[in-house]
């Protein structure tokens, strides 16, 4: 064998066991001997997208496709890139044309199934997801993405037999492990889905947290100080930190980090005893937990969650200061129902997408009379307002929004809540306060698949799409039941009777 050959070889066995650097090496000494080398600069590529340099990735794995333009791995990778940096189209474009080059590759097939559900094309996805396991049936990589686009659709048995499969084949698998469990929690097997959900922290992404002091596990902990560290979203914090009351009950005192945009708000939570803001400096305390292993080691089942609320409670010098903000925005008018509106959550993909409402499908609701529309929406004020009957039902005053305890301030002062699933949801359920969640098809695992009301929020009621994507449907109903909601309350106040709720 030739000694570029066999360098190549040697490279690719480093870079296969997993030792980057010395592949790197490898690659780029047989580049400095035959620059157009394709394989050495499609492998050299796809070390640059495994450490993250994406465009490097792209010039590179670009090069060796020119040179190579029948390498169904190259065109695969690439598409890797292309989706790891959102650009989805380019990215089914890649696998496509690897699997028209080579229609048994089954990693193309799967990757081909990630990035199409990612665009919200769930179908053709699983299609994609099966194919690959009709090549390859112990990949376990498909039968884990399988598992996620079927939940998608509402194939929840198949789902969860798709993870199953998955561990099957790889009991390590970390991905699995924890999709396994949010499939779990989706359908109320709390028990069972706990330990599995552990398996977030193994994420490379995930925020590693190392304590001089050990981690609770569930002992004793009277006359201990814990450190409860918040993670995931803001919404996850609002919703977990009704544990801090627990914790407290059994003696402990409870030190939570939060992030600065949580951190007034939190401070006024039952049990939380210390606030410390996300990356200052820690007091001492003598062990610690993520606040989302709190359901876990308090051995929560649906019968056993924590449903007392509120648990959070809205600061009075704010709640005075947002009582004279609304008020001049009001001005004089009659008495009428303040609704706060929230519909949109974050939209970086299908998934997070499928909780985003346009803003036009909000027509239903914006024609109810007898209705203040308070926006809850930050930065999102849309001038498609004056288009709509009745523009001055509408207020809009979130720029003097700063935080979330400015927003449970505010909250205070209205008569209900309309949200999708958002951290608006979760504030106004934490803090006692009458809320409508409008939730996908396929909702959050923590809203269940069928109830209206939640199992975490006992002042909540859920309306839920009956197919997917059905947004119109929703609003209808809404806007039914608020125009009943509106006509009962305006006849209660007539009559001089006081709110009836």
């Amino acid at each position: 064998m030739p000694p570029v050959a066999q360098t190549f070889q040697l490279a690719l066995r480093h870079h296969q066991a997993g030792q980057l650097s010395q592949a790197e090496s490898l690659y780029r000494q047989i580049l400095a001997v035959q620059p157009n080398h394709a394989g050495a600069l499609h492998f050299l590529g796809l070390l640059a997208h495994q450490a993250g340099h994406r465009i490097l990735a792209e010039q590179l794995i670009g090069r060796s496709i020119a040179l190579e333009p029948n390498d169904p791995d190259a065109h695969c990778n690439l598409g890797e890139v292309y989706r790891a940096t959102g650009r989805l189209d380019e990215a089914v474009a890649s696998y496509r044309r690897a699997l028209a080059l080579d229609p048994n590759h089954p990693e193309a097939s799967d990757n081909l199934g990630i990035a199409l559900a990612e665009q919200g094309q769930f179908a053709e996805a699983i299609t994609a997801h099966q194919r690959a396991l009709q090549l390859k049936p112990d990949l376990a990589s498909a039968h884990n993405n399988l598992g996620t686009a079927l939940v998608e659709v509402g194939c929840i048995e198949e789902a969860t037999a798709s993870f199953r499969r998955a561990l099957e084949r790889n009991p390590d698998y970390s991905d699995a492990r924890f999709n396994y469990s949010l499939v779990l929690l989706l359908q109320g097997e709390y028990e069972r889905a706990w330990p599995f959900y552990e398996a977030r922290a193994d994420d490379p992404s995930w925020p590693k947290r190392n304590f001089s002091v050990p981690r609770w596990n569930g002992g004793p902990i009277e006359g201990r100080r814990i450190l409860v560290h918040a993670e995931q979203g803001f919404g996850d914090s609002i919703q977990f930190v009704r544990y801090a009351r627990l914790l407290a009950a059994r003696g402990a005192q409870v030190i939570l980090e939060s992030p600065s945009t949580l951190a007034k708000l939190l401070s006024e939570a039952s049990g939380v005893g210390e606030t410390v803001i996300a990356g200052e400096p820690l007091p001492a305390f003598d062990l610690h937990v993520p606040m989302l292993s709190l359901p876990m080691l308090f051995q929560t089942t649906p019968e056993t969650i924590p449903r007392e609320t509120p648990y959070l409670f809205p600061n009075k010098a704010l709640t005075e200061t947002w009582a004279r903000r609304l008020g001049e925005r009001l001005g004089e008018r009659s008495p009428r129902l303040r609704v706060g509106l929230a519909w949109a959550g974050r939209p970086e993909n299908a998934r997070l997408r499928k909780r985003h409402i346009d803003f036009a499908t909000l027509r239903p609701l914006l024609e109810v009379n007898g209705v203040d529309f308070i926006s809850l929406q930050i930065d999102q004020a849309p001038a498609a307002i004056q288009q709509f009957p009745n523009p001055s039902q509408w207020i809009d005053i979130t720029a003097e929004i700063h935080d979330f305890a400015d927003t449970a301030a505010l909250l205070a002062h209205l008569d209900l809540v309309i949200s999708v699933d958002t951290a608006v949801a979760h504030l106004a359920g934490a803090l006692g306060y009458l809320v409508w969640t409008l939730l996908p098809f396929v909702p959050d695992w923590r809203w269940g698949l069928n109830s209206e009301t939640s199992a975490w929020y006992p002042t909540m009621r859920l309306f839920r799409q009956p197919f997917l994507g059905d947004w119109d449907s929703v609003l209808q109903r809404v806007a039914a039941e608020l125009t009943q909601l509106a006509a009962r309350d305006a006849a209660q106040r007539a009559s001089g009777g006081s709110r009836f709720f």
